[in-house]
């Protein structure tokens, strides 16, 4: 009788072999939009440096501050990107206070006018270069998050708390990340990837209600210092040794970190399920007590009589 192919490496093994375990690093990701669009706007400046060879000395002077500004406005686009994408990636996040794409935009459109004096065409041809490239980055990049995210109903102070711890943990993940790529083992640049992944995850839960970040300290600061400390030294000693036994250790450090991460996450969740709980009884409780009278008194309703009525003829 015909049988169903499968194997280790199929999407569906045969009964009784394990298989293959989830890529849970990549959990959460999204395409990162530093891509060649970012790249090419520090590569279109080099023209105007190459053509200021061979001019006088206001084409040189013209040509050299295009470039500059242009450059400027390339890193300005690249680190709004990069402030987008942090903003995107969190549930409850502020806007940033500086609107790095929009004047980016602006710098370009500044940097297109400056390189364009140079022909010698007046000042409206160039203006209007000026005007179409800052549109067409503006179209191309977009404008920056100009309004805080997540942020209603909660307290100003406590987000700026969560705020900080979270950049704090990530500096940590990031710092682990950087250091891993120093073994030069893809395996564990993955297993670091994905305890980062678990790790993200808590940060998530307590941006979603700041009151867990008093039992959650913890864990974002001395559990995470800990693990980038003992990733720095596992690999100081691990690109020397190759040892085994080290990598072992290291591995098991991160199966127990991440054990312990995602019971803190159950735990939150746990709680926040019961304060719902809590707040739907409550609700219901206060409807029954507003329920109308069965036999239409409006004034035996505790809401309706304590309200003035139109009197009658």
């Amino acid at each position: 009788m015909a049988q169903r192919y499968g194997g280790k490496y199929s999407p569906q093994p045969r009964e009784g072999e394990p298989s293959a375990p989830p890529a849970s690093g990549l959990a959460g990701k999204r395409a990162s939009r530093m891509g060649a669009r970012v790249n090419l706007l520090f590569v279109l400046p080099i023209l105007f440096a190459l053509r200021a060879f061979g001019m006088d000395q206001s084409g040189l002077v013209l040509n050299f501050a295009a470039f500059a500004i242009l450059i400027a406005a390339a890193w300005m686009t690249r680190e709004g990107v990069a402030a987008q994408e942090a903003y995107d990636a969190r549930r409850v996040a502020r806007r940033p206070a500086l609107p790095r794409k929009i004047f980016g935009s602006a710098l370009t459109g500044v940097g297109l006018f400056t390189g364009a004096l140079v022909n010698g065409t007046g000042f409206i041809i160039p203006a209007a270069l000026g005007l179409i490239g800052a549109v067409l980055h503006f179209v191309a990049f977009g404008p920056d998050p100009l309004r805080d995210k997540g942020a209603e109903g909660i307290d100003k102070f406590q987000t700026d708390r969560v705020a900080r711890a979270v950049d704090e943990g990530e500096a940590y993940l990031k710092a682990m990340q950087d250091a891993i790529l120093r073994a030069q083992d893809r395996p564990l640049e993955a297993r670091v990837d994905r305890f980062a992944a678990t790790a993200r995850q808590l940060f998530r839960t307590i941006e979603g209600d700041p009151r867990d970040l008093t039992s959650s300290r913890r864990e974002i600061g001395v559990f995470l210092m800990g693990a980038r400390d003992a990733t720095v030294k596992f690999v100081d000693l691990y690109a020397q040794t190759r040892s085994a036994q080290a990598r072992s250790d290291y591995e098991q450090l991160l199966t127990d970190l991440e054990s312990h991460f995602r019971k803190r996450i159950d735990m939150l969740l746990s709680n926040d399920r019961s304060d719902l709980d809590v707040e739907i009884s409550v609700l219901r409780e206060r409807l029954s007590l507003a329920a109308p009278n069965p036999l239409g008194d409006p004034l035996s309703d505790p809401i309706l009589s304590t309200q003035s009525l139109p009197k009658g003829d």
